[in-house]
């Protein structure tokens, strides 16, 4: 069959886009893959001419870039274990730092600790103090109330007993008045002096106006203890005779009635009886 000379340049048109289109497959699928490929060789014998046609232009997207990759020294040889003990020392360092941190974190809590107790132990201690300070003046007060009130009563006691020994005193003058002037006491007084007239050796020097007053003291039961001359108008042998006298007129006659009876006598001596 014979072809048509004006059906050349459509068949050769279409053979070149094929081409073109196939060439632009084998580059892109080149791009893609890693490793080169060996493109495969297409004969073709054209027959016409080729007119002037630009194949299409593929865009490519830019292939990112690659990160750096840091390569990390080999070590010597003869320095790996020395690295390897220089990084244990490091850690030891600083395990002991980190534990040397933990101690004196210890000891500062330790010492926040034992402040805090002694402050309280001071404060406890002063309270305490402070408590036996109040309890001391409250027992202090209460025994000078205690002594105070004592005092008190015992002046109440004391002026009571001096009011009652006061009355009694006074009921006893009355009493000791009464029988001084009354007619037994004369009579008592009166053998009182008989007995010391009877024992009076009168000197010559006394005459019948010689009056000699004396103070004396007796027992229970009449026995002399002392005698005083309050007056005598006698010489000195008078006075010296009449205490003689009283001496030897011990023990003194007993009153006639206890009532009667006084530890001190005055009694007046003349060298004649005469009371």
């Amino acid at each position: 069959m014979a072809r048509s000379p004006n059906n050349f340049a459509p068949i050769s048109l279409a053979v070149l886009l094929h081409i073109a289109l196939l060439s632009s497959m084998i580059v892109a699928f080149d791009f893609a893959r890693p490793a080169p490929i060996t493109p495969m060789a297409i004969q073709a014998t054209l027959v016409i001419e080729i007119p002037d046609v630009k194949p299409p232009v593929v865009e490519r997207e830019p292939e990112p870039e690659p990160k750096p990759v840091i390569e990390e020294p080999e070590p010597e040889p003869g320095n790996s274990e020395e690295l390897r003990r220089q990084a244990e020392e490091e850690k030891r360092l600083q395990d002991a730092l980190i534990e040397k941190d933990r101690l004196e974190k210890i000891r500062q809590q330790e010492e926040v600790d034992r402040k805090r107790k002694e402050r309280e132990d001071e404060q406890r201690k002063k309270d305490e103090e402070a408590r036996k300070e109040r309890d001391r003046q409250e027992a202090e007060r209460k025994r000078e109330e205690d002594i105070k009130r004592q005092r008190e009563e015992n002046e109440r006691i004391r002026r009571e007993l001096e009011d009652e020994q006061r009355a009694d005193e006074i009921e006893d003058e009355q009493q000791r008045l009464a029988a001084n002037t009354s007619p037994a006491m004369d009579a008592y007084r009166f053998t009182i002096a008989q007995r010391i007239r009877r024992m009076w050796y009168v000197p010559a020097s006394a005459s019948e106006d010689t009056l000699c007053t004396l103070r004396v003291r007796q027992e229970a039961g009449g026995e002399i203890v002392g005698v005083t001359i309050l007056s005598c108008n006698g010489d000195d042998a008078v006075k010296r005779s009449v205490e003689a006298a009283v001496h030897r007129a011990s023990p003194l006659p007993e009153p006639p009635t206890p009532d009667l009876f006084r530890p001190i006598l005055e009694i007046n001596l003349r060298p004649e009886v005469q009371n």
